[in-house]
């Protein structure tokens, strides 16, 4: 145990000293003591208070470290190094306006103070206020050239410019002078998810908690390759290890939000950006998460609201908080409202690719547009662009030539596009079609005989499955326009109550009763709030085709509609699409059509064992020739009386998340129909893998 502090009269230098030695010596109580001696004989002593606020910040009391250093700075002679720290801390709290008046004085008082030029060279970086940071960064450089921190600090602000070359240059440039340097390894991880390097970017970001089990910015990196990676529950994991050291951290609780929303926790979600809007009041960051949130919760209103505090304070986020806000607009069906923010995006960020490409699907693309002309200029010096945004340009461009009938360069782009994104992912086409024919081996006939009563009563779901691209948007959007109806979107639900049993499609050779009431009732818990007290709520999730035999397993009450589109408009709408989740199977022309007939040949199966009265199927193209016959087809298998508001689908105001947001708000029209013929030359291994030839 230390001894008590000398209570012999002493003068202010001498107890300032022995505080300093206290707390060097991590006596921080001994060390307070002495603070407070100076302080009663001395109030606002600007050495005392110094030492106090970093005394508190070091304890995680961010507020009391402000307090203090803030005072201590009013000292008529204070040094300049304690203005630089107050601007450090007021940019963990979040305000960067503040904290930017703070380095500028501390590089006023002293021109020659490095951690002064590189604490405003990181607080402008972070305001979005670029090459103002650029600018302090170089000069840091230029004042410590073999200090890695400098090059590190330089190399972020020009990752946020996207000059990623120069990024990685640097980052390691600071590694060569410091192998073990945390930080970097870190922020090299980062960059790296941004080229598509997601394997070495997650080793440098493990690397960096290696070698600093507290670095947090190396948890949320980790974490951010794998929510790229579409791996959420491992990025929970990632922010789990993250909490358990920083529960109360604004950014980690962002992260979090974000990752629990991709695996529908929304509930959980929406505290956790609520608790970081609570410690960080004036982040973007924490606004923008939560607009998210609200969005997906179905809150336009509120979402909005949010969308533009982030977009309105200091930070790095306003621009995708103004495309947020936009394309919430368009999945509300406000189109004019949505066209307004894309103009007002693109105006507060000239040549914006992340504008450009997000409106490219709101817009049918008409001779002379300048968007095509914009986004093939951005694409012209793409060495340096993120990995993902060169594929969404693509993507873009594919879209516009496809509008503008210029099928060669439509599908150059198209071809770029879908060859880049699949290269930044593995997919097994055989171990697939392997997986599928086991789950026709496993739900034989006699199986779902033997099982079938022991699931969970209730009308309420009906599921809505195919390919994507099949129909299944506007096969919602004709029911939910009923009043008895809910369209809830592409719910994980069932997956995640499936992957919470055991490996499918083995778990069905050992389901007992039990476990069929269990995994009912765990499903059922998880939509029922969605309702909204309607009779039928429509689980739209394409892919829950996979399990079809186990639906009426453990929710025999259930319906399914299967529906169906000419195989080639359907794999050709996938390839002209970046999906927002996870379709691997749709990168390439010949993986898509084996994916094709492997999927057909499952339902194939399904259509022989499942219950004739709880599964029905229906064509796209039969839909578009009879509408109001194939809408009353279906509104009697759901077991609802007939209500004409099914014909004004396109007049339906509730939000639409999917690909086919702006084709649902439309009319019936026909030109989808056989789309794929006049395309045929450049579809030929697609037109292979599915047995056929070109028209």
């Amino acid at each position: 145990m230390s001894s008590a502090p000398n209570t012999d009269p002493i003068s202010i230098p001498e107890a300032l000293n022995r505080a300093h030695a206290h707390w060097n010596a991590g006596q921080a109580a001994e060390a307070e003591i002495y603070c407070q001696h100076v302080l009663a004989a001395w109030p606002g002593q600007a050495d005392a208070l110094h030492l106090l606020g970093l005394m508190a910040h070091a304890y995680g009391n961010l507020d009391l470290a402000i307090a203090h250093l803030r005072q201590a700075c009013m000292a008529p002679r204070a040094p300049a190094i304690y203005a630089s720290n107050l601007a450090e801390m007021y940019r963990q709290k979040g305000m960067l306006a503040e904290g930017q008046e703070a380095a500028e004085r501390a590089v006023a008082l002293d021109p020659s103070l490095v951690p002064g030029w590189s604490n405003l060279g990181i607080l402008l970086q972070e305001a979005g206020k670029l090459e103002q940071s650029l600018a302090c960064q170089e000069r840091v450089v230029t004042l410590t050239p073999d200090a890695p921190e400098a090059h590190n600090n330089l190399a972020n602000t020009y990752r946020r410019l996207d000059r990623l070359g120069q990024a990685e240059q640097h980052y390691r440039q600071a590694l060569a002078l410091n192998p073990h340097y945390a930080e970097a390894h870190s922020n090299l991880a980062f960059l790296l998810t941004a080229q598509g390097q997601y394997d070495q970017a997650a080793a440098e970001a493990r690397l960096a908690i290696e070698l600093n089990p507290r670095l947090i910015d190396a948890y949320l990196n980790l974490a951010d390759v794998e929510v790229t990676r579409h791996r959420h529950a491992a990025a929970l994991q990632v922010l789990d290890a993250l909490q358990a050291f920083a529960p109360q951290h604004p950014a980690g609780l962002t992260a979090r939000a974000k990752a629990l929303m991709q695996l529908e926790r929304l509930d959980a979600a929406l505290a956790c950006a609520q608790q970081a809007m609570t410690l960080a009041p004036r982040s973007a960051e924490a606004h923008h998460a939560l607009a998210q949130v609200l969005q997906a919760q179905g809150k336009t209103d509120e979402a909005l609201a949010h969308f533009e505090q982030a977009a309105t304070l200091p930070g790095t986020v306003a621009e995708e908080a103004l495309v947020g806000s936009a394309t919430l607009w368009m999945e509300s069906g406000q189109k004019e409202a949505a066209r307004a923010a894309f103009d007002r995006a693109l105006s507060m960020y000239p040549g914006s690719i992340r504008v450009l490409t997000a409106r490219a699907e709101a817009k049918t693309f008409r001779a002379d547009d300048p968007d095509v002309g914009a986004i093939e200029g951005w694409l012209a010096n793409e060495t340096s662009k993120p990995m993902n945004e060169r594929i969404s340009a693509h993507f873009a461009l594919g879209k516009a030539y496809l509008d503008l009938h210029d099928a060669p360069r439509a599908f150059a782009h198209l071809h770029t596009a879908n060859q880049r994104k699949r290269a930044t992912f593995s997919y097994d086409a055989r171990a697939t079609r392997q997986w599928m024919q086991r789950i026709s081996e496993v739900f034989t006939a006699e199986r779902m005989e033997r099982l079938a009563p022991a699931g969970t009563q209730s009308d309420l779901p009906v599921f809505i499955i195919g390919m994507p691209r099949s129909g299944t948007t506007l096969v919602e959007q004709i029911l939910s326009s009923h009043s008895q109806v809910m369209g809830a979107g592409e719910l994980s639900a069932l997956r995640q109550v499936v992957e919470g049993a055991g490996l499918f499609p083995d778990i069905a050779q050992v389901l007992t009763p039990e476990d069929m009431q269990r995994m009912g009732r765990t499903y059922l818990n998880r939509i029922e709030p969605l309702a909204q007290g309607r009779r039928r709520l429509i689980d739209k999730m394409p892919g829950n085709f996979i399990y079809a035999g186990l639906i009426p397993l453990i929710l025999p009450g259930a319906r399914i509609i299967h529906c169906r589109r000419d195989p080639v408009d359907t794999c050709l709408s996938c390839y002209t699409k970046q999906f927002g989740g996870e379709q691997p199977f749709a990168y390439d022309l010949a993986e898509l059509g084996a994916f094709y007939t492997d999927y057909q040949k499952l339902m194939a199966h399904w259509a022989q064992v499942l219950p004739t009265d709880r599964f029905i199927e229906v064509d796209y193209e039969h839909v578009v020739d009879d509408l109001e016959g194939e809408a009353k087809r279906l509104v009697s298998f759901l077991g609802l009386p007939w209500e004409d508001a099914c014909l004004q689908f396109h007049a339906n105001d509730r939000l639409v998340r999917t690909a086919s947001v702006n084709q649902v708000r439309q009319p019936i029209y026909t030109t989808s129909k056989g789309r794929w013929q006049k395309y045929a030359d450049h579809l030929g291994p697609l037109l292979t893998a599915l047995g056929m030839s070109a028209p």
